[in-house]
């Protein structure tokens, strides 16, 4: 039996421009950041997580609504991208007072963020 999947040329059109619209921001953050280098996370039924950290050690990160979105933003933006968050690619991301003091924060114990 043939396979008789419909294609909704409006959530092709949605698609697309999502996926454009991921690519011009990760490529901004990258111009930005004097380069950048990305990883994709699965974050569940929310989509998925692009981390993008630039070659001053600025970090930011974009949702996308899925993860085949997400690659081919990542793609079409010409950044590197990792499999995980680790190693040598995390080791570039330069924290601030903010992100101590929001880290801080969030501990158990620690003052409610408000």
């Amino acid at each position: 039996m043939a396979d008789t999947q419909q294609v909704d040329p409006k959530a092709d059109a949605r698609t697309e421009r999502t996926v454009a619209k991921l690519a011009r921001r990760i490529g901004a953050f990258s111009k930005a950041h004097g380069g950048a280098e990305g990883q994709v996370a699965y974050l569940g039924e929310r989509g998925a997580r692009i981390v993008l950290v630039g070659e001053d050690g600025g970090w930011g990160d974009l949702v996308a609504p899925s993860c085949a979105v997400a690659e081919r933003a990542v793609r079409a933006s010409g950044i590197t991208v990792h499999e995980s968050f680790d190693g040598e690619f995390a080791a570039k991301v330069r924290t601030g007072p903010y992100e101590w003091k929001r880290m801080a924060g969030i501990q158990v114990g620690g003052p409610a963020n408000g």
